[in-house]
């Protein structure tokens, strides 16, 4: 990547799920004549379309993607992963484009390229299968004490109600004899490139009706024949989303569909908070005003700022 220059731009376009990216996206990316790049930690998968609000094969013909539908559900993919394909990729297309638009919503992703992701080694699968196993066994607290003993430091920071986690930090220290902690430097990786982000934003209770009205369509567009032809795989962690967590449990007879549809739509308000208070800490962003302005007049605002660089 070294031997970019300062005149090739990534144009980073993000926001709460739910807020309109992907339109946004295709506009802009035919203004810049670019692909897409998604930052979807969900999307990646394929066979889970309707429920990761994925792009429609009509709006994937109009503008090449990367990173949608690549995966299949039992493949093991990471932040850190992502950050190393979107930079051999970025190599690539820098070279016949000026300008490259990146989109998503997955926080972890777009720190990944915009600032760099720590370089944590990858876990081999003999140690994953091991620490699951400890964890269906013998449960979340035990490992939670054995982190305190392993890295004290991980775990005075570290939400110990997370066992993902608390999973991966005892992962990296049964696995390289080292603290988790030694692995995570915090070192803001220098890009050979411009990085302009910019974010969507809607009042709250216009951005939940749009939320709503998204999982009804879902439903409409067949998320519970989706949901139930991935049922069988559930335990997979591709599955750990909302909008199939929900739907399991009334497939188990824990809740009513009903009840289930409902609490998609919660968990996805609560999800969509959560990015809002991440992006929010990002001072490079410039906010547009989903509410009162046209896809248009956004891209508008967009190119002149790019054109003024």
């Amino acid at each position: 990547m070294h031997n970019l220059t300062e005149d090739k731009t990534l144009v980073v376009l993000i926001g709460p799920t739910g807020v309109g990216k992907t339109e946004l996206s295709l506009s802009l990316a035919k203004q810049i004549d670019s692909p897409i790049l998604s930052a979807d930690s969900r999307q990646i998968y394929n066979t889970i379309r309707i429920g990761t609000a994925a792009p429609s094969a009509e709006e994937l013909s109009t503008v090449k993607h990367y990173f949608i539908g690549t995966l299949s559900l039992e493949e093991y993919y990471s932040a850190a992963q992502y950050e190393t394909d979107v930079m051999n990729l970025l190599t690539e297309l820098f070279r016949t484009h000026d300008k490259i638009l990146l989109t998503g919503g997955s926080m972890m992703y777009i720190d990944a390229i915009t600032k760099g992701i720590d370089d944590i080694p990858t876990v081999d699968e003999h140690t994953r299968a091991q620490i699951k196993q400890r964890f269906e066994t013998e449960g979340l607290e035990r490992l939670v004490e054995e982190l305190r003993l392993l890295d004290p430091e991980y775990y005075k920071i570290v939400d110990l109600k997370n066992h993902k986690r608390v999973v991966h930090a005892l992962e990296i220290c049964y696995m390289t004899g080292k603290t988790y902690t030694s692995f995570r430097k915090n070192i803001h990786k220098e890009r050979p490139f411009r990085i302009v982000k910019v974010g969507l934003q809607r009042e709250r209770e216009s951005l939940f009706a749009r939320i709503n009205a998204r999982v009804d369509t879902m439903m409409a567009e067949g998320l519970l024949e989706e949901a139930k032809s991935v049922y069988p795989t559930r335990h997979l962690n591709s599955l750990n989303t909302v909008g199939y967590k929900e739907l399991f449990k009334y497939f188990e007879g824990e809740w009513n569909l009903e009840t289930a549809v409902e609490r998609i739509k919660k968990n996805t308000r609560v999800y969509a908070k959560k990015q809002m208070t991440w992006f929010k800490r990002d001072h490079e962003i410039v906010w547009l005003d989903a509410d009162n302005m046209t896809k248009d007049e956004m891209t508008k605002v967009i190119m002149e700022n790019l054109n003024s660089l």
